[in-house]
């Protein structure tokens, strides 16, 4: 059981009993009751994940968007990064965390959050006022006024402090204001020493609950404040903090959101609780981060290198090297998963709809995690031994075992730290900065970079939703490099890669009179001798405009007038891959679960990729029911619907948005019936029938939980099937058997295959025995010792071990070395008895053997082989051995 403290409070709450008596106050008070927000934030590239309950109303406190009500509170889900080398040693950090939080957008103010506050705190929660504490921001004459003469609280209990405590930001930019904090005095027993300390002078007795922000400006890039629209209230309380307080517990792991866990796992490693430092730290430690892990994964982050799924990778491998630590072998976090989801599933739904999707995908992480401790463990070790001496270890060290073995640089400064030497980061930063050149001088001398410095200034309007064709004035061309220039103009409908679908190609018409019914299909029948035509390569966007990619040498430039004319049936290919990739997402989510979401894709005129978030590769019954429910959709030909509306209209009505794909203020809503709807700006079929056909070529994993699919749509498709009937007819035909038939025929050739290569290598066996047995004939005495060495023909390494061992048996004392070659490879192996270890070394005498043709052995005293080398010397090299086993006998260098 945790430890408890002794606090006089009046009533003992469970972390449930808290959260719902916070919403039953708030409520009863005017105020909305809110979900809680995704930890991936939407629209706001300022943060990685979300930090504070307010993060989800920032564009109402900016004045950007119009709140729903005035009044709204939350359980907001949050997780922070700056506190995690913390995590486990104290008794308050986490990554993840609840904020209890109440919200009024320009409706009330100080006057009555502040009173509120005391009275949620004293009469609905029982903490007694005499415990409470409280601080302002230092020039707050208002909230000090407030909480002295209409809360009552005595002025020495109320601390003016300054901007680094009392002046609340959600980052470097933003909504911001004074804040007003609530602390409980958790009594002298905690401080250190002055029973008369006050609030500011002792930070381990006081501890904060509450903070009232009264976010009232804005803060832009200079640091300068402006005054919001209007004054608003948001303010957060840490569920675990005010239940450890009211659960009289000694930190927040021993409540009874966390303690459970910690139990569990403690019951896993076979330790108990409070009987050692370091093993409480590592409990802490893997509690806070498998909890973390749980909910980042449940909102849709897929451990990865990069941002926010970097972070999840981060707390997923220190938890489980803690776990090594604390005795855990193997993968255990994910079994863990169970119990999470009954703790919070009540109110966080996506853990228990998910469950079995957070569990493989941690069970998949610790496993990759775990092959790649165990094979950089030992070489960080032998690193850190050889400079344990020195106190410090090289940066190009530290490279080398993240970039060659894959060794996390984070924990190679962990496990350092832990025997006092100091990493290098500074020389670490700078190999991964000369790897980073080395990688753009290689994409440079490939021809992949694409330059365009010139400032372009013009704004390209799109047709192409409507048109293929568009006659408009040249307003720039601008180099690319390469040989490649960009001609841009005021309006086309040529289609610019993004959102995955790749750009469109086609032809530029140049001249005075060009048909104005000329279109790429007809164009080249109707043009007059003076008309020019250039290919127009690709389609960009850069800077706001559309640029059609040319060849240098056109001859174009700004001001004249061109006819722009799309490769239609090229993007009609395209079409149907892009609108097969929508059908193809909304058929993973129904099969594979809702955790499903797009990391990538590519739309072609041959070829559809798409990646997705699974922690694990698809059965053939998955791809099967996929697959399958894309063609029913296309056999049922829905039609495509496209809607232009506000991003957050769109959001609401359950289109689907990437996470980290910026949209504008009006999106394009795509509709395919019931069965998909997403933003999207990219081109797509007029119904589900269009499409034809929809075929999956490939499925394959790309990174740890990320998986891609390859398919082919339309034509394609076509041409994709009837390829394979082709092949099923050849091999019928070869097999003299029906297309049905084809699988038991081939499992008979198998078994027949099998059996005759069991024959073979038993009559292989007998031969090497043989060759063995008529080997003692040959056998030598070099310096006392008795050899056997030959050369044997078509016999494998293991064949060769086998007949040296029988040998070695019936020579009873001595040396046998064997070498010979099996399709054009050359093997070798040498055994050395018990009595003649003491002198001489398996492992020495092959090697020098192996290096007379350029071969390598190693081995142990007893018994060494090798391979490689050229076989047109093995012969010199045989008869070569006597001579070698005397000077090794002998000592002499060879």
């Amino acid at each position: 059981m945790p430890f408890r403290l002794e606090v006089a409070v009046v009533k003992s709450l469970t972390f449930k009993e808290i959260r719902q008596a916070y919403i039953d106050f708030f409520e009863a008070r005017g105020h909305v009751h809110q979900a809680s927000s995704s930890l991936v934030p939407r629209r706001d590239p300022t943060v990685l994940l979300t930090t504070a309950g307010m993060l989800q109303f920032k564009p109402i406190f900016m004045g950007l968007e119009k709140a729903s009500h005035t009044r709204i509170t939350t359980v907001q889900k949050c997780f922070r990064t700056t506190d995690l080398d913390n995590v486990g040693r104290t008794a308050r950090h986490h990554t993840f965390f609840q904020m209890l939080g109440n919200f009024s957008f320009g409706d009330y103010f100080k006057a009555e959050v502040i009173p509120w506050a005391w009275e949620f705190l004293t009469t609905h929660l029982g903490i007694p006022t005499t415990r409470l504490w409280v601080s302002v921001f230092r020039t707050d004459d208002e909230a000090f006024r407030i909480w002295h003469e209409v809360v009552g609280v005595p002025s020495e209990r109320i601390v003016r402090m300054d901007e680094a405590d009392n002046f609340w930001a959600a980052g470097p930019t933003g909504p911001c204001g004074p804040c007003s904090e609530i602390y409980v005095d958790l009594g002298p027993e905690f401080g250190n020493g002055n029973v008369n300390a006050r609030l500011g002078e002792d930070d381990n007795r006081f501890l904060e609950v509450w903070n009232l922000v009264f976010m009232e400006f804005n803060r832009d890039e200079s640091g300068h404040l402006t005054p919001l629209p209007a004054k608003n209230i948001d303010t957060g309380m840490g569920l675990e903090r005010i239940a450890a307080v009211l659960q009289g517990a000694a930190n927040n792991f021993e409540t009874d959101m966390l303690f459970p866990i910690l139990e569990a796992v403690a019951h896993l490693a076979g330790v108990s609780y409070r009987n050692s430092h370091a093993a409480d730290v590592s409990l802490k430690l893997i509690t806070d981060h498998l909890r973390a892990a749980a909910f980042l994964i449940g909102d849709g982050v897929v451990p990865s290198n990069e941002g926010r799924g970097y972070v999840l990778r981060r707390i997923i491998r220190r938890a489980y090297r803690h776990g090594r630590l604390l005795g855990i072998p193997g993968s255990f976090l994910h079994t863990l998963v169970p119990l999470v989801a009954s703790l919070y599933g009540d109110f966080y739904v996506e853990l228990r709809e998910k469950q079995a999707h957070i569990t493989d995908t941690l069970a998949e992480e610790e496993r990759r995690f775990g092959q790649t401790i165990d094979r950089g463990m030992s070489l960080l070790e032998d690193a850190l031994a050889a400079v344990e001496s020195e106190g410090h270890l090289k940066g190009a060290t530290a490279f080398e075992l993240y970039d060659t073995y894959g060794f996390p640089f984070e924990l190679t400064v962990e496990l350092a730290e832990e025997r006092g030497i100091r990493v290098d980061h500074e020389g670490f930063e700078a190999a991964m900065e000369q790897q980073r050149e080395r990688a753009r001088s290689a994409r440079e001398k490939a021809g992949i970079t694409f330059t365009a410095d010139a400032e372009i200034g013009v704004t390209t309007e799109f047709l192409g939703y409507e048109s293929t064709e568009q006659q408009d004035t040249v307003r720039a061309v601008v180099p690319m490099g390469a040989g490649k220039e960009g001609v841009v103009l005021e309006r086309t409908p040529f289609y610019a890669e993004s959102g995955g679908q790749v750009g469109d190609t086609g032809v530029f018409l140049l001249g005075e009179h060009i048909d104005p019914d000329v279109s790429f299909a007809n164009h080249a029948a109707k043009l007059d001798g003076a008309t020019r035509v250039i290919p127009v390569l690709d389609t960009q966007k850069r800077q706001g405009a559309i640029v059609h990619i040319v060849e240098t040498g056109h001859g174009m430039q700004a001001g004249d007038k061109v006819t722009a004319l799309v490769n239609s049936e090229r993007r009609w290919h395209i079409r149907r891959h892009h609108t097969a990739t929508h059908l193809l997402h909304a058929a993973l989510r129904q099969v594979l679960g809702t955790h499903v979401t797009q990391a990538g894709s590519l739309v072609g005129s041959d070829i559809l990729r798409f990646d997705f978030s699974h922690p694990r590769a698809l059965t053939s019954s998955e791809l099967t029911a996929i697959e399958t429910l894309v063609n029913e959709e296309i056999l049922t030909n829905t039609g495509v619907h496209t809607d232009v509306m506000a991003f957050e209209q769109a959001r609401d009505s359950g289109a689907m948005a990437l996470f980290d794909e910026k949209y504008g203020d009006a999106v394009r809503v795509l509709s395919i019936g019931d069965f998909s709807k997403e933003l999207c700006g990219g081109t797509h079929v007029r119904a589900t029938g269009d499409i034809g056909l929809f075929k999956i070529t490939s499925e394959s994993g790309i990174a740890a939980g990320v998986r891609r699919i390859e398919a082919v749509a339309g034509l394609a498709a076509f041409q994709y099937v009837r390829g394979i009937a082709q092949a099923m007819s050849a091999v019928s035909d070869r097999l003299k058997a029906g297309a049905a038939e084809v699988p038991d025929r081939l499992d008979k050739l198998q078994e027949a295959l099998r059996s005759s290569e069991k024959q073979v290598a038993a009559l292989r066996g007998e031969l090497a025995a043989a060759k063995a047995a008529s080997l003692m004939s040959q056998k030598q005495s070099v310096e006392g010792i008795a050899l056997v060495v030959a050369e044997m023909e078509d016999m494998t390494g293991e064949q060769l071990r086998a007949a040296a061992q029988s040998l070695l048996a019936e020579l009873g004392s001595g040396v046998v070395l064997l070498a010979g070659t099996a399709q054009s490879k050359v093997s070798a192996v040498a055994c050395i008895s018990d009595d003649l270890t003491g002198r001489l070394s398996a492992g020495d005498l092959l090697k020098v053997f192996m290096e007379r043709f350029g071969g390598r052995g190693s081995g142990r005293a007893h018994f060494a082989q090798g391979g490689g080398g050229n076989p047109e010397q093995l012969s010199a090299a045989v008869a070569s051995a006597p001579g070698i086993l005397h000077d090794l006998v002998r000592r002499v260098p060879t």
